[in-house]
C-alpha cells in the first residue's frame, strides 16, 4: 500500500508536518475505526476522520434523521429527515474524501453482533448517548483487544477519554456501576448546547488520530471534562483495576443498568386493539407533546414524583414518552410508589407511533 499522488496532493498540509509526513498518512490510511452512533458526536468525528484519511470507517446506527436532531448533528439537512443516519451520512462523507472506505451498518449495536463488528476494526469510537450500549462497548472492546475513544455530552458539560489502550483503564474502571437510570436525563428532557457534541466530537477525533499516528499524549487513564459556558477543562486521573476481568458479555446490558427491572412492554400496534382497556399517561415535554399528539394524560417525567396522585386509577397505565426510556423511568418510580395498578411501557416510545401511522 501506498500514497497516490493525488492523496498526497489532497493531504498535503497532513505531509508538511514533519511529525506526520508520508509516513504518518500511510498509517491513517492503513487504519480501521469503526463509529458507534451517527447522532451529535459522531457526526464531527466522522467528517474529520474521513478528511484526515482514515482508511476503511465504518459506521453503527439503526436511527433516521429527525428535525429535532438538526441543530447539532452537522453532517444532516432538512431533505434528510426520515432517511437512515447512516445512509445518509456515508452519502455525504463520501463526497468530502473519495479515497477512504465507508462502511455502513443501519443496525442496532447488540450483544449478537458487537463482537463479529469489531473484529475488523483497529479502534472504536463510542458515540453513543446510552448506560447499555456504553458497557456493552466497553466489555466487546476488552474482550477482543481493542481501543474505544469515548465522548459523551449532556446540557453543557462534556467529557472525553481513552480506554484499554494498551491494556490500560477501561470504561468499568472509571464507572464500576452504571448510575441510577432517574439521575441520567436524556438530551429530550434537558436539551443540549448544539456546538457541545461538535466540540467532544473533535477531540474524540483528536485522539483517534494520535492512537494511529503515535503522537502526543493521550488520555489513557484521564477523564477530560469540558465546560462549553466557562470554557474550563479539567483532567481527572484514574487506573485500571487488576481484579475486573471481562471474558464475556453480559446476558442483559438493560438489566443491568437497571432500566427493564421486570417492566411489561406493548407495541403500538397491540396497544391499539385494546386501547379502551388502559390509561394513557405521557411523561415528555411540553413542547414534544405539541410536536406529536394522542389522546392521553400528561405529566412530564420531572413533575411525576409530586402529581402521580392525579392519577386515574380504574384501568392498567400505559406509559409512553419520545423512545422508551422515560416511561421505563416512570414506572419504575411508579413501583418505588407502590402503585397498585398494572403498568405498561409503550415499546420504542411514540416513535412508534408515528412511524407507524
Amino acid at each position: 500500500m501506498k500514497i497516490t499522488a493525488e492523496e498526497s496532493y489532497q493531504y498535503s498540509r497532513h505531509l508538511s508536518l514533519e511529525e506526520v509526513g508520508e509516513r504518518g498518512q500511510l498509517k491513517l490510511k492503513q487504519a480501521k475505526v469503526l463509529v458507534i452512533g451517527a447522532g451529535g458526536l459522531s457526526c464531527p468525528a466522522l467528517q474529520y476522520l474521513v478528511a484526515a484519511g482514515v482508511g476503511i470507517i465504518g459506521v453503527v446506527d439503526n436511527d433516521s434523521v429527525d428535525q429535532t436532531n438538526l441543530q447539532r448533528q452537522i453532517l444532516y439537512s432538512i431533505e434528510d429527515i426520515g432517511k437512515y443516519k447512516v445512509e445518509a451520512a456515508v452519502s455525504r462523507l463520501k463526497k468530502l474524501n473519495p479515497f477512504v472506505q465507508l462502511h455502513s451498518y443501519i443496525t442496532k449495536l447488540s450483544n449478537d453482533n458487537a463482537l463479529d463488528l469489531f473484529e475488523n476494526y483497529d479502534i472504536i469510537v463510542d458515540g453513543t448517548d446510552n448506560f447499555p450500549t456504553r458497557y456493552l462497548i466497553n466489555d466487546a472492546a476488552v474482550i477482543l483487544g481493542k481501543t474505544v475513544v469515548f465522548g459523551s455530552i449532556n446540557k453543557f458539560e462534556g467529557q472525553v477519554s481513552v480506554f484499554n489502550y494498551h491494556n490500560g483503564p477501561t470504561y468499568r474502571c472509571l464507572f464500576p456501576t452504571p448510575p441510577s437510570p432517574e439521575l441520567v436525563p436524556n438530551c429530550s428532557e434537558v436539551g443540549v448546547l448544539g456546538v457541545l457534541p461538535g466540540i467532544i466530537g473533535s477531540l474524540q477525533a483528536n485522539e483517534v488520530l494520535k492512537i494511529i499516528l503515535g503522537l502526543g499524549n493521550l488520555l489513557s487513564g484521564k477523564l477530560l471534562t469540558f465546560n462549553a459556558l466557562s470554557l474550563k477543562q479539567e483532567i481527572f486521573y484514574f487506573k485500571k483495576n487488576p481484579s475486573l476481568v471481562i471474558a464475556s458479555l453480559t446476558p442483559d446490558y438493560q438489566m443491568f443498568c437497571s432500566l427493564d427491572d421486570g417492566l411489561e412492554e406493548i407495541t403500538y400496534q397491540d396497544y391499539l386493539k385494546q386501547a379502551d382497556t388502559f390509561n394513557v399517561l405521557d411523561v415528555r415535554n411540553k413542547e414534544e407533546r405539541e410536536e406529536l399528539y394522542i389522546e392521553s394524560f400528561h405529566i412530564p417525567l420531572e413533575e411525576l414524583k409530586d402529581r402521580y396522585t392525579e392519577l386515574a386509577a380504574n384501568k392498567p397505565l400505559l406509559v409512553f414518552c419520545k423512545s422508551g426510556v422515560r416511561s421505563k423511568l416512570a414506572i419504575n418510580m411508579f413501583k418505588s410508589k407502590n402503585f397498585e395498578n398494572r403498568l405498561v411501557s409503550l415499546k420504542g416510545g411514540i416513535n412508534t407511533a408515528a412511524v407507524n401511522s
